[in-house]
C-alpha cells in the first residue's frame, strides 16, 4: 500500500473548550477489541481541532473471541451500553458529520453482522468494520502531527486489543507516504487470555517476543528497515494503551494525564526497565499503579512483550508516545471534507 498523507498542524485533541465555541462539530467513534472511544470536536483556526466532548470505556468486546470465534452475549451487552452513551453525546453535539468504525474483534467474529445490526437498532449508530489496511492508514493520519522533520523514515505501531499494526513511512516536507504495513493477529486481550491474568513466566515471555519477532522479520527484510535504523534514518512513534501506560509509569504520574504523555519521548532503556518491573509484579501490584489500574492490570504485561520485541527488532533508541490514533485520523479527514464513505456520515438519529 502506497498512500500519500498530508501533515496538518498539531491538533488540540484532549483540550476542552467552552460550550459556546462556534463552528461545526464532527464525531469519530473507534470500537476496538478492548475499548470504545468517542471524540466530538470542532475545527480550529490553526488547521487542527478542539475537543468539545469525549468518551472512553473499556468494554472488552473481544473477550473469549479467540476460543469461540464469536462475540459473547455479555461482551455485546457491555459494548452496547457504552455505545448508547456515545450515541447520546453525538446527538447532543448536533454533529455535521460522523464516522464510526470497528476493528479486529468485528473483523474476526462470525456474528459481527448480527451484532452491528443490533447496535443500529438499539442505539441508532451505523458502524462500519474497516480493514486492517484502513485501520493502519487512519492511525497514521491521526499521528502525523507528532513526526519530526527528520529522520526521513518513520515506523508507527499500534498495539491493540486484538491485533498489532506496524506502518513503514517515508517522510517528506509537509506529507508522509505509506510504503507498507503489517497487521499481526495478536493483541493484549487475546494474549492475556492465552497466558492468563497472573505473571507470565520468563520462558513464555521470551517465546512471545520470539513469536512477534518472527512476524516482523519478513517485513523488516523486505524494506531494509534494520539497515535504515543503523544509518540513523528512522524515527519511531508508538500509539497504544501499552505505550501510553508505560510512559505514565515512567513519569511517575499520580494519575494518567494525556496532556503530559502525548508527544513525550520514551527511551528504550526506560521501556526495558519498566517492563521488567511490571513482569515481576502480580496482578494486584500492577493494579495499584495509578497509570494502570484494575482494568489494565491483566493486559499490560502481554503488551510489554510485544513492545519489547518491536524495540529489539528496531533499536532506534527512543520512541515518541502518541495518545491519539484512529479517532483523530477520522476527524482530520471529516474536517477536510474527504476520506469518508456513505457510512462515514451516518450518526445517531434516534
Amino acid at each position: 500500500m502506497t498512500t500519500g498523507l498530508h501533515r496538518r498542524r498539531r491538533s488540540h485533541a484532549g483540550r476542552r473548550t467552552p460550550k459556546d465555541f462556534s463552528g461545526p462539530a464532527y464525531a469519530a467513534l473507534d470500537l476496538g477489541t478492548n475499548n470504545c472511544r468517542l471524540l466530538v470536536a470542532t475545527p480550529d483556526a490553526e488547521g487542527g481541532f478542539r475537543v468539545v466532548d469525549a468518551f472512553s470505556r473499556i468494554v472488552r468486546l473481544g473477550e473469549g473471541l479467540g476460543q469461540a470465534g464469536r462475540l459473547s452475549p455479555a461482551a455485546m451487552s457491555r459494548t452496547i451500553d457504552a455505545l448508547r452513551v456515545c450515541a447520546s453525546k453525538i446527538r447532543r453535539g448536533a454533529v455535521a458529520g460522523a464516522r464510526s468504525v470497528a476493528t479486529e474483534a468485528c473483523r474476526r467474529a462470525a456474528n459481527c453482522d448480527e451484532f452491528l445490526a443490533r447496535v443500529t437498532e438499539e442505539t441508532g449508530l451505523v458502524i462500519e468494520t474497516i480493514s486492517s489496511a484502513e485501520e493502519a492508514r487512519l492511525v497514521l493520519q491521526g499521528c502525523l502531527p507528532l513526526f519530526e522533520a527528520a529522520p526521513s523514515y518513520g515506523l508507527v505501531f499500534d498495539i491493540g486489543g486484538g491485533s498489532t499494526e506496524v506502518v513503514w513511512v517515508r517522510l517528506e516536507p509537509g506529507r508522509a507516504e505509506i510504503l507498507d504495513w503489517i497487521s499481526m493477529p495478536i493483541g493484549v486481550v487475546t494474549l492475556s487470555e492465552r497466558f492468563g491474568q497472573g505473571a507470565i513466566s520468563p520462558a513464555d515471555y521470551d517465546r512471545l517476543m520470539a513469536e512477534v519477532d518472527a512476524m516482523l522479520a519478513p517485513f523488516c527484510a523486505r524494506h531494509g528497515i534494520a539497515e535504515a535504523v543503523v544509518r540513523g534514518a528512522v524515527q519511531m512513534l508508538g500509539t497504544s494503551g501499552t505505550v501510553t501506560t508505560l510512559c505514565g509509569v515512567n513519569l511517575s504520574l499520580p494519575r494518567y494525564d494525556r496532556s503530559v504523555v502525548d508527544g513525550t519521548y520514551l527511551g528504550f532503556e526506560s521501556i526495558e526497565r519498566i517492563c521488567h518491573m511490571l513482569r515481576r509484579m502480580d496482578c494486584a501490584g500492577r493494579a495499584a499503579q495509578p497509570c494502570i489500574g484494575s482494568e489494565r492490570a491483566d493486559l499490560v504485561v502481554s503488551g510489554c512483550a510485544v513492545l519489547e520485541a518491536i524495540c529489539k527488532r528496531w533499536p532506534v533508541g527512543r520512541l515518541k508516545v502518541a495518545d491519539r490514533g484512529i479517532r483523530e485520523g477520522i476527524l482530520c479527514e471529516l474536517m477536510q471534507g474527504g476520506g469518508a464513505s456513505e457510512a462515514a456520515d451516518a450518526h445517531a438519529a434516534k
